[in-house]
């Protein structure tokens, strides 16, 4: 008992999450074995609260012009990557679940894993923060192209959620409120928690 007492005050001193009894109770009650529970709160992505972004849809001019995606909204040009979009359209909209990897609901490293593989046939390591191991190059914000994953930290400082850029300072995500979601890097949240974008030799782009 008394070295149960001593992991649950470990836990909350690293990683400030088991303040409440409420918090606590549910700590002592997981059936995952201690050093995984605490780590994996350490690096689960933490709940954020956003009004999904309303992309106005342009109609195609007569000379054929650019066009939305089918499901986002965004106005698609030569130089975009059409696989992409249509790989996003497949999950657009899927609820947010932690651990989940279906179209019933998904995290975000299996949302940015599933469409790698299917884009660009890249298997990805399974979790936010390892998903860096796989990349060629880091680089910064100014920098980021399309098809490059974006990173960002939690409160407790450490990489936890991935999207995948787009363009116009965009990404796609799987968003702990609203699901698979494009989400802009200007948002106040994402904005102070961006880490680094990560490029992958296997992407290229024509941006």
């Amino acid at each position: 008992m008394k070295k149960r007492i001593a992991l649950v005050a470990i836990a909350a001193a690293a990683i400030g999450m088991l303040t409440s009894c409420s918090a606590i109770k549910k700590f002592l009650n997981t059936e995952l074995q201690d050093e995984d529970y605490i780590v994996g709160q350490l690096y689960a992505d933490e709940y954020v609260k956003e009004t999904p972004l309303k992309i106005e849809r342009r109609k195609p001019d007569a000379g054929g012009g650019s066009q939305g995606s089918s499901r986002t909204g965004l106005e698609l040009t030569d130089k975009d990557n059409k696989a992409l979009y249509a790989a996003i359209d497949k999950w657009y909209g899927t609820p947010y679940k932690y651990g989940g990897c279906s179209t019933s609901g998904v995290d975000c490293s299996c949302f940015v894993g599933n469409i790698y593989k299917t884009v660009y046939g890249v298997t990805l390591k399974r979790s936010a923060n390892d998903i860096q191991q796989d990349m060629s190059k880091m680089v910064g914000r100014k920098e980021l192209k399309e098809g490059d994953v974006v990173f960002f930290t939690n409160s407790n400082g450490k990489v936890s959620h991935v999207g995948i850029y787009l363009k116009n300072d965009l990404f796609v995500h799987s968003s702990t409120s609203n699901g698979v979601i494009i989400s802009s890097l200007d948002n106040s949240y994402w904005k102070q928690h961006f880490y680094k974008g990560g490029r992958h030799k296997a992407v290229k782009t024509k941006y």
